[in-house]
């Protein structure tokens, strides 16, 4: 059997694909197709070569050679080019030549891969749309959670499963940040140092560390597990910056470690879409996804919980899941891009955060003075909240006693369920009463 489909004869002609954006993504991409044509050929019937590319720079070194492909300044031109099959977008950003370029092709009737998050949290719709008016695919795997294959899975993998809630770890930067200061007991500071050092943050690395990346990318899955319209703005979104070794280390003796997640999840007063660090039990199966690692959970009616896991990140494993689309698309698959037709998605109805119910950790920087934990424990039960534990500390703040004029100690409190409109409450009467310094941490608690 093996023997017959190595000498299975290429038929048709080639696909021609071109590709406008020779970043760490394109070059890899060129570098698989050229590496694995010949198998990829013998499994499709076809050869998928690159005809036609655009970049910045025709003369940057890439470390793969662009000299056999024709060349485009524009990248709006290689998209309306007759001689392109098949339209790969590696541009990035949200709007300018990326969104200009894949309205084109898909105007045309040209399929489009693409792996740009920006692009579809702010476009998705409209470009579904245009794509469905020229009856052209549109695929964007790696745009989310890079070579795990959850986009494919959310279009084809569940049948007729109904999504319940969708989690996951959907940024690896503050995964890398989160288990360092976990496993090393280093600083915030420290942490991202070494993740820019390392390429894993940007010099500017406030979209990740501030969770609009995840947000943009948890945007894409809610709409795919529940047939909404993209609604990125209505994302709650809480960064990590503030999370601090005092943090890590009573979560840690609590049995918890902290993570940040993206959580979508259908409420019956609408769609719940959040990002903010997380309390996760250490023997969840979230809590041992460490490193640069992404991981997505689906809950369904039928499979329960399914999750998929491995880099979300990286030239090769996002180069990996362009390919998929590239060859799904060479087979000739036929997929709603957002699941679903555009027509039949539904307006997004934003469920409020305030009503969100579960428990919390909350850290305090209480005045060691007679009457402050009672007091603060009172308000607690003036807003209904019940208390699991409550635990006292020599302050944990990383201040200098020069710095530190009065005594405190740290306090924090783990609730019981309760709703989040009642613990903000609570803390405002607390801060009121003046027995708190600083700002309160809130991190809320998730059972997976």
């Amino acid at each position: 059997m093996q023997a017959q489909r190595e000498k299975r004869p290429v038929v048709n002609r080639p696909l021609r694909i071109g590709i406008a954006g020779l970043g760490t993504v394109g070059a890899a991409l060129i570098r698989i197709l050229e590496t694995d044509g010949k198998a990829i050929a013998s499994k499709l019937g076809r050869e998928v070569v690159v005809s036609a590319v655009s970049a910045r720079s025709r003369s940057r070194d890439r470390g793969v050679d662009i000299s056999g492909f024709d060349w485009f300044d524009d990248p709006v031109a290689l998209a309306k080019s007759p001689d392109v099959d098949l339209f790969v977008e590696l541009i990035g950003g949200e709007d300018g030549p990326a969104f200009a370029a894949v309205s084109a092709a898909l105007e045309r009737g040209c399929p489009v891969v693409t792996a740009n998050k920006a692009l579809l949290a702010r476009h998705g719709v409209k470009l579904a749309q245009i794509a469905e008016k020229g009856d052209a695919q549109l695929s964007f795997e790696a745009a989310v959670a890079g070579g795990i294959p959850v986009i494919k899975t959310l279009r084809e993998g569940l049948g007729s499963a109904s999504i319940t809630r969708v989690y996951g770890i959907m940024n690896g930067t503050c995964n890398y940040i989160l288990t360092r200061m976990g496993n090393e007991g280093i600083s915030f500071d420290t942490g991202l140092k070494d993740a820019q050092d390392l390429g894993y943050a940007e010099a500017d690395p406030s979209f990740d560390i501030d969770g609009y990346d995840a947000a943009h990318k948890l945007a894409i899955l809610t709409s795919l597990c529940f047939e909404t319209e993209i609604a990125t703005d209505q994302v709650f979104v809480e960064g990590i910056s503030r999370i601090t070794q005092a943090d890590i280390k009573v979560a840690a003796d609590l049995g918890f470690k902290i993570k940040l997640l993206g959580i979508g999840r259908r409420t019956p007063d609408g769609i719940e879409q959040r990002v903010h660090p997380t309390l996760v039990r250490k023997t969840s199966a979230i809590a041992g996804v460490d490193g640069v690692l992404n991981a997505v959970a689906l809950e369904t009616n039928h499979v329960q919980e399914l999750m998929l896991a491995g880099p979300g990140a990286g030239g090769d494993a996002s180069a990996a899941s362009v390919l998929s689309d590239i060859l799904d698309i060479a087979r000739g698959a036929r997929v709603p891009p957002l699941g679903v037709p555009s027509s039949a998605l539904l307006p997004y109805t934003r469920a409020p955060m305030r009503v969100h119910e579960g428990g919390y950790y909350i850290r305090l920087n209480a005045r060691d003075v007679p009457g402050a934990l009672a007091a603060i424990a009172t308000r607690m039960g003036e807003s209904n909240i019940s208390l699991e534990s409550v635990i006292q500390r020599p302050d944990l703040r990383a201040v200098s006693p020069e710095a530190e004029a009065e005594s405190t100690r740290t306090v924090v409190l783990i609730t019981h369920d309760t709703i989040e409109s009642a613990v903000r409450e609570a803390l405002a009467k607390i801060a009121e009463d003046g027995f708190i310094v600083d700002e309160p941490q809130l991190i809320r608690i998730e059972e997976f």
